[in-house]
């Protein structure tokens, strides 16, 4: 009796070892053990190669890479809730499916914008500095660091989705009065539960915000949402958080506003050349004006495992003729 063979699983990036094993199990798994970021060369042998993928936002799969599969690859089973790193278009013209791993970040990532939002206004990384740089700390004064109060100051969410509105919540908790700009109202409940005031124009609530939190998705719509123009709408003494994708925000633009004190600062874990920071934005946090992070907003150990639970169940269902649960169309960017 034939053994029915194994479909090949190119894995583009080192994942929980939980979740290796058990592809290793159901699939002929091929793994990246040294979670080196594949070459351009590499992702095209693989996009060739693979019955299925699984890639990272590292991986970036334009319509010339995916074209090189020649109809051997069926399945995109992206290791992230954004697939900005794919071009679906082109993959669902090519007649590949494109999943991800939506809902299993949603706390995560929001914890993250919070402890920035926490961060930049009262001053925590810059504070912490002093003790662990050798700089001289002479004891307490009533003058010495101080930072911004976060109760009654309004909060500005761009992007009230499943992110968005974690971060609500956690604000709300925190005393801070919720704003936000979104495609279209939340419902009448959600908006109730969080005392929400809906702008429909994103100018007129960045010019009135202390704080802005960026939770869009980056698309082809959002990319340099916050562009030079809007950036300039934005009060002196306001912050802007950013932990949803670089390219959503004029990073050259913010950088400048930020050093010339046309705005107070920023916490972000995201940059728009990622992983290269600007030497601009590292001066500026070392003088205090932002807090920078390596892309760590989803960073748990649970995280990553959920997402690669959500991966394996996409492969599984897509290999059972079914449709995967967290398929991404085209319509829905």
């Amino acid at each position: 009796m034939s053994v029915k063979k194994k479909p090949l699983v190119v894995v583009t990036r080192k994942l929980p070892d939980s979740i290796e094993t058990r592809m290793r199990e159901l699939f002929d798994a091929r793994l990246n053990l040294d979670d080196a970021p594949l070459t351009p060369e590499q992702l095209v042998d693989a996009v060739r190669t693979a019955d299925v993928l699984v890639p990272t936002v590292t991986d970036h799969l334009s319509e010339e890479v995916l074209k090189q599969a020649e109809g051997k690859l069926k399945l995109i089973a992206n290791f992230g809730n954004g697939v900005d790193n794919i071009d679906v278009t082109a993959a669902h013209a090519l007649g590949i499916t494109v999943t991800n791993t939506p809902k299993v970040l949603t706390e995560d990532t929001a914890d993250m914008t919070m402890a920035l939002i926490l961060a930049v206004p009262r001053r925590l990384i810059e504070g912490a500095s002093i003790l662990t740089e050798g700089k001289n700390w002479e004891g307490w004064s009533p003058t010495w660091m101080l930072g911004h109060r976060l109760g009654g100051k309004r909060l500005g969410i761009v992007g009230m989705g499943r992110i968005g509105q974690a971060v609500a919540r956690r604000a709300h908790a925190f005393g801070l009065q919720i704003h936000y700009h979104n495609r279209r109202p939340v419902a009448p409940r959600i908006a109730e539960e969080l005392g929400a005031t809906y702008w429909e124009s994103l100018d007129q609530m960045l010019a009135r915000m202390d704080i802005i939190s960026v939770n869009c998705p980056h698309t082809p719509a959002t990319f340099h949402l916050l562009s030079a123009r809007r950036l300039k709408l934005i009060r002196k003494d306001a912050y802007i958080v950013n932990t949803a994708r670089g390219e959503v925000i004029d990073e050259e633009t913010l950088t400048k506003l930020i050093e010339s004190g046309d705005i107070a600062g920023a916490g972000l874990d995201v940059f728009e050349h990622e992983p290269a920071v600007s030497p601009k934005l590292v001066r500026l946090a070392k003088a205090g004006k932002v807090t920078l992070l390596p892309h760590m907003g989803s960073a748990t150990i649970e995280g990553r495992v959920e997402m690669g639970e959500k991966v394996i169940i996409n492969i599984r269902t897509f290999l059972d003729n079914h449709k995967p649960p967290d398929r991404v169309l085209p319509s829905m960017l």
